[in-house]
């Protein structure tokens, strides 16, 4: 989104925007219009949302806007080399990672759960292969360790926003050249799967904290009491902890929250909820759970 309001605001003749289609939300499951798309109507462009964007109907919607420049952020699916191709100027991504490290559909979340202490944003040219296109410019934030993916997921939409700003101009004009990405240190950020969702409490403390985080506040990191599934939604290492319990082990109580033994260390789970309840503070969840001590997380094999 600030990137399309970033291009609007700068007077750049946007002929049309493709998003993605409208998405049940909340309780009663409304059908709800992206953020784009809502900016897009307020502002009288054409809107497309094709469920899938190689289909051929797709693909002639579009080419009938006769665009001559595109520019995708976290548009969620692959561009053909059909529509690639349709821009005589370049078709262009707005990538939230420094590549090549982190191509793919998630290199937020995986950022966050490697523990990484720096990211960015790329701004390259869409080819065939993922996220391989040549480099036109970068800009780097530090990960701050109470990041979320939330958190920095909007910090990095602005970041590429100004970037986008920064760099188009000067690269329609020629004073910006792309550069070619190095292979040799490329690396992947597939999607989120229901595993990698899943916490697995033989990892240290840190790495644990950084799967919560990375899942915040969407999907959610779970684990499992009994049969019934507990999403942890924040959570801190202990520190100083030199307890010996078996991993997943509920070991404690302290005033924020749970105490969880891990593979190294322990954590304080902070925010929590058991299937079926709203969200809890780690000392709410406390105040409802009875023999605490007795239970243990349990992770799929």
């Amino acid at each position: 989104m600030p990137s399309l309001a970033t291009l609007l605001d700068d007077g750049w003749p946007v002929v049309g925007i493709v998003t993605q289609p409208d998405r049940p939300v909340g309780r009663k499951r409304s059908l709800t219009p992206s953020p784009v798309k809502s900016r897009a109507l307020q502002s009288a462009i054409p809107v497309l949302q094709p469920q899938r964007v190689r289909r051929p109907e797709a693909l002639e919607a579009i080419a009938a806007l006769r665009p001559n420049m595109i520019v995708t952020a976290a548009y969620g699916q692959i561009l053909p080399t059909a529509l690639l191709e349709l821009a005589d100027l370049g078709a262009f991504n707005v990538h939230a990672s420094l590549l090549p490290q982190y191509r793919g559909a998630a290199p937020i979340q995986w950022a966050l759960m490697n523990g990484e202490e720096r990211t960015g944003i790329t701004i390259m040219t869409m080819v065939k292969e993922l996220d391989a296109g040549p480099i036109w410019a970068t800009a780097e934030t530090a990960i701050a360790p109470t990041d979320t993916y939330g958190t920095l997921h909007d910090r990095l939409a602005i970041l590429g926003a100004q970037l986008l700003r920064d760099s188009l101009p000067r690269m329609i004009s020629g004073q910006l050249i792309a550069q070619p990405q190095d292979e040799s240190v490329a690396t992947y950020a597939p999607p989120i799967r229901r595993k990698d969702e899943q916490i697995d409490f033989r990892e240290t403390a840190q790495r644990v904290c950084d799967i919560v985080r990375a899942l915040s506040p969407q999907p959610g990191a779970f684990t499992r009491v009994g049969d019934r599934a507990l999403k942890i939604w924040s959570a801190r290492p202990v520190e100083d902890w030199s307890g010996s319990a078996r991993p997943g082990q509920f070991v404690g109580r302290s005033a924020d929250g749970p105490v969880i033994a891990c593979g190294a260390g322990a954590i304080v789970a902070t925010r929590l909820q058991a299937a079926g309840r709203t969200v809890q503070s780690g000392a709410d969840f406390l105040r409802g759970a009875r023999a605490i001590e007795t239970l243990c997380c349990t992770y799929d094999e």
